[in-house]
């Protein structure tokens, strides 16, 4: 198993803004299944948390509130 897991905030910041997984996949252009494993604590690519962070109405500087691990 060669995936960190780390805790990142994508799943509550999600609740919070009533986004359903797939309306948050669609918004930031990538898989619900995506949005399912960074949820998990699986780790992702850069562009893919710039995308996801975008969609959630932060900016980029705001990096550290949603994936503090990474």
């Amino acid at each position: 198993m060669g995936d960190k897991l780390s805790r990142n905030a994508v799943r509550e910041i999600r609740e919070k803004l009533l986004l359903s997984k797939a309306e948050l996949a669609r918004k930031a252009g990538v898989s619900p299944l995506t949005i399912d494993r960074i949820e998990k604590g699986m780790s992702c690519r850069l562009e893919t948390q710039r995308k996801i962070i975008l969609a959630l109405g932060y900016k980029i500087s705001d990096k550290d509130k949603i994936f503090p691990d990474n």
